[in-house]
């Protein structure tokens, strides 16, 4: 790759690259559609469908609940067969068309929770195929020394997305309708598509010797960093996933936000995660990638009691609190994703990435379904306000598990 030289600021010489260029564009453009649907597919469930808590729960969990069934063996697949460009392709294409049967079902009459459902576990189905193969095609485009601003980009267009996309969702779904904001998810996926089908980095190639769906298992067992992650963000996982199922019906039911209102908080909100994208460097520069990791983990679930704390205040605090809750847990969620996704790029081997990924997601997002469903059940029966409590002392108590184990010792060799 030619990166240019005498260039202090490897991010803007990322960007001159084509090949990045347009890999991070297709993760861009993927990234405003995916907070589109997020906001415009649960309030489809939540105001054309009329669904209760308990539903909500299971429309969550079938999002993640494929990670746990499928994340292994897609993982050990894409390893097999290489030729990952390919494969996030047609996972693009495949979540496009699914996605659109949600405003034609709406169109024709016949939209069900249950085709809710199945879309969402199928999409959820696709997106593993396509993130066990997204880690390999990163590191077949950037260079080692890079890893860092490399994630630091693509985790700034995250954080532009969490601005923009909710907003932008709100407002469709107050333009058109909640079930025809999801086409703009859809057109994303293709737009995604497109700009991977221009790029052809040098990938590694097949591992012929793979030694199945466990290889992935065995290595996290036996690497004490990936292990000591693992270990503190799935438990946040699922009691932020408690927290996410029931986050939008106690927005629209207890606290009475418009999907409008909701969707600009959101954005508004989301700014820290832009900020964090773009101070996490310096941040690792100084604290070393294992100590952002952990301090991220604290800053991203923290500030979430702001949100329960929320019903008992009026008026203009209510607003003030879920703008502080979100910006300080996305300043923090960025810190975090950041600098995980840089550690892992340093210590995964290339030719085992798939497969790891893919062992780390069946574990870490498979708590997701569970997290969700107990989620739904615990607002059902103890209130959504309980619940919402619970969730967020439990993210709470992950963080604190990553305190003992090595990561906070942790730098990455250029950091």
């Amino acid at each position: 790759m030619d990166m240019g030289t005498g260039d202090r600021k490897l991010g803007p010489a990322l960007l001159r690259d084509r090949v990045f260029r347009r890999y991070w564009g297709a993760s861009t453009v993927s990234m405003f559609g995916d907070q589109v649907s997020s906001v415009a597919i649960p309030l489809t469930a939540v105001l054309v469908l009329h669904a209760r808590a308990y539903q909500m729960g299971y429309l969550t969990a079938l999002q993640w609940l494929p990670s746990l069934l499928f994340g292994m063996h897609a993982g050990a697949w894409a390893d097999r067969r290489g030729q990952r460009r390919r494969t996030m392709i047609l996972a693009d294409i495949g979540r496009a068309a699914l996605l659109l049967t949600i405003p034609f079902g709406y169109t024709t009459g016949l939209l069900s929770l249950w085709q809710m459902c199945a879309v969402t576990f199928a999409t959820g189905t696709l997106s593993i195929l396509f993130n066990v193969s997204d880690g390999t095609l990163f590191i077949s485009i950037v260079e080692p020394a890079q890893y860092v601003d490399g994630q630091s980009l693509i985790y700034t267009s995250r954080a532009l997305s969490f601005v923009g996309g909710p907003s932008i969702g709100g407002l469709l779904v107050e333009a058109l309708t909640a079930p025809f904001a999801v086409v703009g998810d859809a057109l994303s996926f293709l737009g995604s598509a497109y700009l991977l089908g221009r790029i052809r980095p040098a990938e590694p190639p097949p591992d012929e010797g793979a030694r199945g769906i466990s290889a992935g298992l065995t290595f996290i067992a036996r690497s004490a960093v990936v292990r000591a992650s693992l270990t503190g963000v799935a438990v946040i996982n699922l009691f932020n996933m408690m927290f996410s199922a029931l986050f939008m019906l106690y927005a629209v039911r207890e606290l009475h936000l418009h999907p409008g209102v909701l969707g600009i908080v959101l954005g508004i909100g989301a700014l820290g995660g832009l900020l964090g994208s773009l101070l996490t460097k310096r941040v690792c520069e100084r604290m070393g990638a294992g100590w952002s990791y952990v301090a991220g983990s604290f800053a991203f679930t923290t500030p979430l009691a702001l949100v329960p704390l929320a019903a008992l205040a009026r008026g203009d605090v209510v607003l003030f609190l879920l703008l502080a809750a979100e910006f300080a847990s996305g300043f923090g969620v960025m810190l975090l994703d950041i600098s995980v996704s840089s550690i892992f790029a340093a210590v995964i081997p290339a030719t085992m990435r798939s497969r790891v990924t893919g062992a780390f997601q069946a574990i870490n997002y498979g708590t997701r379904p569970a997290g969700a469903v107990i989620g739904g059940l615990l607002g059902t029966v103890l209130g959504l306000q309980q619940a919402l409590w619970i969730a967020v002392a439990g993210g709470v108590f992950g963080a604190v598990l990553l305190i003992p184990s090595p990561l906070p010792r942790l730098r990455l060799p250029n950091s």
